[in-house]
């Protein structure tokens, strides 16, 4: 993959863990004296590295990840499942809920998203709660569609078109059943 990917078991986190984490990606580290950091894809060791969700990546990897027309917004197959859904609304319903709930992230993550794409100028929110993507949006869009697909934004792209969106969940414990003897 040459695009950043948000750790698949997020779940595990508190809130307050999810939020700090994703407020300080892309922040620049310095490693403590004697310690390095391995770069997540070059593998070199580095002394300063951008921080994303418990890997670092060197400053030419770091630029290297980010999408073409993404204005340095580091874009994930979240952010662009988001962008897609603004077009192509699952159930046709462009509301920010239906599109939080699709997302295929937690819903915490998936709020906070869609807020960054908001003040980033990629999509727009209108008084009634429905989503837009506006031109810089689509730019970004077709970016990330080159990129991990090599060619032009397609809904078939999305998960949620392709039969393989599962929406995460949170595992419930399972209910054993309890054998009580009859007395009468």
């Amino acid at each position: 993959m040459d695009f950043f990917v948000y750790p698949p078991n997020l779940q595990v986190l508190d809130l307050a863990s999810i939020v700090g984490m994703y407020r300080s990606r892309g922040e620049p580290r310095r490693s403590a004296s004697g310690d390095y950091f391995a770069c997540a894809r070059s593998k070199k060791l580095v002394k300063e590295a951008k921080f994303w969700f418990g890997l670092y990546y060197s400053q030419p990897s770091w630029d290297q990840m980010l999408t073409k027309d993404s204005s340095g917004y580091p874009m994930t197959e979240v952010e662009f499942a988001i962008l897609g859904m603004t077009i192509y609304p699952p159930e046709d319903n462009s509301h920010r809920s239906n599109i939080e709930a699709h997302a295929g992230i937690i819903p915490q993550l998936s709020f906070l998203i869609v807020n960054d794409l908001r003040q980033f100028g990629f999509i727009q929110e209108y008084d009634n709660g429905m989503l837009g993507i506006t031109n810089n949006g689509q730019k970004a869009l077709e970016g990330f569609a080159k990129r991990a697909y090599d060619r032009k934004f397609a809904p078939e792209m999305l998960d949620i078109y392709s039969g393989e969106h599962a929406r995460p969940k949170m595992e419930e414990a399972q209910k054993k059943e309890l054998q009580q003897t009859r007395l009468f």
